[in-house]
């Protein structure tokens, strides 16, 4: 009789009360679920036209400040290679020739966000606030 005592009580001791773990992973749970609903994504909301195969040439007459930029990330003004330091500076000028005149940026599909952020960024300082970006493949 004492070795089925001894076998029914080594068989207790393996047992393992899994209930504190699943309240573990309960908790963990609710907590991702509740975090992952205040995450919120940054985007930046940019208008593209529907129609961007062939878009037109600039008109001479045109308000428009056309600004380029290449897959190289290199910013054309008037078929002129720029620095981006100097983008504020002629947008400025090309602003004061034409107050009615918003900046279009031709900017070519392979080339980085920043070199457009920097071009948006540089005609808000020269107080010239529409900005349109016309994506283009080369």
């Amino acid at each position: 009789m004492s070795r089925r005592k001894r076998k029914q009580s080594s068989e207790d001791k393996a047992e393992i009360d899994l209930t504190p773990m699943l309240d573990v992973v309960f908790i963990m749970l609710i907590f991702f679920i509740v975090t992952a609903s205040f995450i919120k994504e940054k985007s930046l909301s940019v208008n593209v036209p529907e129609n961007t195969e062939n878009p037109p040439p600039p008109d001479e007459e045109s308000k428009s400040i056309l600004v380029q930029i290449n897959s190289n990330n290199e910013i054309y003004i008037d078929g002129r290679r720029v620095d981006v330091r100097s983008v504020r500076s002629l947008i400025a000028q090309k602003k004061a020739e034409n107050p009615q005149g918003g900046v279009v940026v031709l900017a070519n599909e392979l080339a980085k966000t920043e070199a457009y952020i920097a071009v948006a960024d540089a005609a808000r300082e020269a107080n010239v606030y529409n900005v349109s970006l016309v994506p283009r493949k080369d």
